[in-house]
């Protein structure tokens, strides 16, 4: 064992990568940011369960219930997707342990990607794209971005980060959010009940679906939304594959009542090998790979480090979704 993990560690980092990445780089970007720290990576099955009872604050994709019982000293499990629905968070926070997530790092690399295919639409290059793929010299008309309009659902971390990046596009923005009251950074704000939603995608040129998937937003863009777009518009799903009637997106496509989908994002995800999406021309399938960037553990090591600061001087956390006080 090395001698990070003789002592009780202040952070401990499971095992279990994600996106394809090292958990000990993860567990380096830690130590980088809190040197007078303890960061242990636990490699094995055996050292998790010697570590995690020892530890402060844990850190990974999820935490089995079985060493949470042991974990007297646990006050923080910093989980290192956004989503935490596979996450035992009741039993943490009766455990009297805040749960933090690791919402906001992929919003750069999101917007990107959806700028990405927004331009893509615009410049018609994937028929680019299929015509060198046949050798074919032969022009085509494309069209412009500007002076579009582009919805954006949901100024969250990624619906904000599309907004910005936007801007000197000379594009007009609408903006659907929880609260419209509350305003946002597009240059127009709806609220997501149906006659906003409709209004909204009525005025569209294109629609970025950036919101959380919950029983509000679930299929919320179905047959009636999509009847409602214009033929030209173009759905860009960058969230959730549950967002979108996915039946109904194939009709749109199919029968051309709608320009386009690009989509990360897929309901059922993984799409099937012999799903009709994947012959589609008018449809762009990335699997789902919108968030991935080689920024991501400085981005969540930077959350991580500022919130166990937060614990030592009893400060608000960061991107906390359970905290004990608070819904105990």
């Amino acid at each position: 064992m090395s001698s990070d993990q003789t002592a009780d560690p202040d952070i401990v980092v499971l095992r279990e990568g994600t996106e394809g990445l090292s958990m000990a780089s993860y567990a380096e970007a830690l130590r980088e940011r809190l040197p007078d720290r303890t960061v242990a990576l636990a490699r094995t099955p055996a050292e998790e369960r010697d570590l995690v009872p020892r530890a402060r604050v844990v850190t990974g994709i999820t935490l089995d219930a079985d060493l949470l019982e042991r974990a007297d000293r646990l006050e923080l499990f910093a989980c290192t997707f956004a989503g935490t629905d596979h996450v035992p968070t009741d039993a943490l926070r009766d455990h009297g342990v805040t749960v933090t997530n690791a919402g906001g790092i992929h919003a750069p690399g999101i917007a990107e990607q959806s700028i990405a295919n927004m331009l893509v639409f615009a410049r018609d290059l994937h028929e680019g794209f299929r015509r060198k793929g046949n050798g074919e010299w032969r022009h085509f008309q494309s069209r412009e971005f500007t002076d579009s309009t582009v919805t954006v659902v949901g100024l969250g971390s990624i619906g904000q980060a599309v907004v910005q990046r936007l801007e000197g596009f000379e594009v007009e923005t609408i903006g659907i959010r929880y609260t419209p009251e509350k305003g946002g950074p597009t240059d127009e704000v709806l609220g997501f009940d149906d006659d906003d939603v409709h209004a909204a995608f009525a005025r569209s040129d294109y629609v970025v679906l950036a919101c959380p998937l919950n029983d509000l937003t679930r299929g919320m863009v179905g047959e009636a939304e999509l009847a409602t777009l214009p033929p030209e518009a173009v759905v860009v799903n960058a969230a959730r594959g549950g967002l979108v009637d996915t039946d109904a997106l194939v009709s749109a496509l199919q029968t051309e009542s709608v320009r386009g989908a690009a989509l990360d994002v897929t309901d059922p995800e993984p799409l099937p090998p012999d799903h009709v999406l994947w012959d589609l021309e008018n449809c762009l399938i990335t699997p789902h790979t919108g968030g991935h960037t080689p920024k991501h553990w400085d981005r969540l090591a930077d959350i991580v480090a500022t919130n166990v600061a937060a614990l030592d001087e009893g400060g608000e956390l960061e991107n906390a979704v359970v905290t004990p006080d608070a819904d105990g």
